[in-house]
């Protein structure tokens, strides 16, 4: 639940922001008749993640073990692709991705209406599609039938207020920090689950190491336990750890934390109002 929240904070805050710097954009220039096209827009965007979630859930069910195992295992791994480009990505363009939002939306209200509903899905569909895919892994790895869907809905209303908040000026937050802390713990995140899409993946036949096990600390970490649940429902910790398993978590928390951190971090913003301000401005 609690790891299935920050995806959905994290995620729900940057589509609520790029609604936020389209929308001010628009009212700022005396445009509120495109307003509609664009809140169409983020309507299909939403309408196409609920249905891309729904679909592999569905495919899923109607599978072999065998087959589901590797189609969660896949899975899990493309999701832990996309969070790792989206957490670098927002890192070094967020900056100026408030100018290039803006000067997209300008050349699509000079082509026409399609065009602004077409320029608003695209903007916010990229975030849903990546939310989509990384919250079916998290929750098929979680294990749980509520707890993961509750913990992303909370994130994501979380997400939409501050973001409304912020565009009206109600508070203010240092969104370079926000996103270079979230950041660091999707990255937790993202290696249980691609320790997870492993395991789904040996289970299947196709990696081998099934019953190799790294390390078994069942007797003092029951996944049954409060604390067991907790580490399982965050980090995705696995009491019956893998050799594979292990190897691939190690290698990609070291890899890409160290490279995350040391990547230069954004001195500005994606601020509604329009402008690049700094992270700690108010937008």
């Amino acid at each position: 639940m609690l790891g299935n929240a920050l995806i959905g904070l994290r995620e729900g805050l940057e589509a609520s922001l790029v609604v936020s710097i389209l929308v001010a954009f628009l009212v700022r220039t005396d445009r509120r008749r495109e307003l509609p096209k664009v809140w169409l827009g983020v309507g299909v965007a939403i309408a196409i993640s609920v249905g891309v979630t729904l679909a592999l859930t569905l495919s899923q069910q109607a599978l072999t073990f065998e087959a589901q195992e590797a189609l969660g295992g896949s899975l899990s791994i493309i999701a832990v692709g996309f969070v790792t480009w989206m957490i670098f990505w927002m890192r070094r363009v967020g900056r100026t991705i408030a100018a290039e939002l803006e000067g997209g939306l300008e050349k699509a209200i000079a082509m026409g209406s399609v065009a602004v509903v077409v320029m608003a899905a695209l903007a916010v569909g990229r975030e849903g599609l990546e939310t989509a895919v990384f919250f079916f892994a998290a929750a098929q790895a979680a294990g749980e039938t509520t707890g993961p869907l509750i913990g992303f809905l909370l994130g994501i209303a979380v997400a939409v207020v501050l973001a409304y908040l912020i565009y009206r000026g109600a508070v203010t937050l240092n969104l370079g920090t926000f996103f270079t802390v979230t950041g660091v713990l999707l990255v937790f995140v993202a290696a249980g689950i691609l320790a997870y899409g492993v395991h789904d993946l040996q289970e299947a036949g196709i990696l081998p190491g099934l019953y190799t096990l790294a390390f078994d600390v069942s007797a003092a970490v029951p996944a049954d336990s409060w604390y067991g649940t907790l580490l399982k429902g965050i980090f995705n910790f696995s009491p019956q750890t893998t050799v594979l398993e292990a190897v691939v978590w190690v290698l990609y928390v070291g890899i890409v934390l160290t490279l995350f951190l040391r990547t230069p971090r954004r001195r500005e913003a994606p601020a509604p109002g329009g402008s690049t301000d700094t992270a700690d401005t108010r937008a």
